[in-house]
């Protein structure tokens, strides 16, 4: 499984307008390309920073969609006014335990190491953080992406609300500190946000 993830920093007042155009009209387009199976969005008003997320059956399904989707990219950049980002990624660990409804969150933490490190940390993520963060109050779900040959990851924790995502800052703090001490992969950023869309049909990988 594969993804693209469009990261805008818009400007905060246009965030709302940005979401609606996200929903209303990239998604029907983007879900119905052969091989897409789903498309999430999260957004953080205070900041503007937004991230879409478009998940791919394979490889081939994702860069056989690069063009379709050139035109409405260029055009959610106007609408959020904000230049978009693009990076794509294998999906190494998507775990999910509950749906998520109106009002989940998610916490996101920047991974990178020396590639030849990211195998190791993709197993350390699976079997030994992955049964810790399922008993959080609260979760949801939990991926990993990865582009293997940058040494460069990106994990997600969603949960049920914005309550229960807080209340784990502190302990997310020392699983992050205790996971990086022992792959020698650093954090290079953590980021919380509110989960707008999800639009998901990607099987787990575990």
């Amino acid at each position: 499984m594969y993804a693209r993830s469009t990261t805008i920093h818009a400007d905060r007042q246009s965030v709302d307008e940005g979401i609606t155009f996200v929903r209303d009209q990239v998604m029907p387009m983007v879900v119905q390309m052969e091989g897409c199976v789903g498309l999430s969005m999260l957004a953080d008003h205070e900041t503007g920073h937004c991230i879409v997320t478009t998940s791919w059956r394979d490889e081939e399904s994702m860069r056989a969609s690069a063009e379709g989707v050139r035109d409405s990219r260029q055009r959610a950049a106007e609408v959020f006014r904000g230049q978009p980002e693009v990076q794509e990624w294998e999906i190494a660990v998507l775990h999910r335990v509950h749906a998520t409804h109106e009002g989940a969150c998610a916490r996101l933490t920047w991974l990178r190491s020396e590639p030849d490190r990211m195998d190791g940390a993709v197993d350390t993520f699976r079997m030994a953080l992955m049964p810790r963060l399922e008993a959080y109050p609260g979760f949801c779900s939990t991926s990993l992406l990865v582009r293997r040959a940058e040494g460069i990851g990106v994990s997600a924790v969603t949960f049920s609300d914005r309550e229960a995502m807080e209340g784990t800052r502190e302990t997310g703090r020392a699983m992050r500190d205790e996971f990086s001490s022992s792959t020698g992969i650093a954090i290079t950023d953590v980021a919380e946000f509110e989960l707008v869309i999800a639009h998901l049909r990607v099987p787990e990988t575990v």
